[in-house]
């Protein structure tokens, strides 16, 4: 079962669920620590732009996409 809960963790490292969470036995869980600001829309794009630049800067992609272009006079 993966599933993902949103939680706080204070400065005692006791960690408190957002919601109430009933399991039917023990599981073992991941936690990861986000920054404590996260990032905006703005931010999270110019972070992937690099990455995703190589699938969208394809010839490809470029035929794809043509009929959305303007007509070139």
């Amino acid at each position: 079962m993966l599933r993902a809960l949103r939680a706080t963790i204070d400065k005692s490292g006791r960690v408190k669920l957002a919601e109430p969470v009933t399991l039917p036995s023990q599981y073992p869980a991941l936690v990861v620590v986000l920054d404590d600001s996260p990032l905006d829309v703005a931010e999270t794009a110019l972070l992937s732009e690099a990455s995703l630049a190589e699938d969208w800067n394809r010839p490809e992609e470029d035929e794809a996409w043509s009929h959305l272009q303007p007509a070139k006079s």
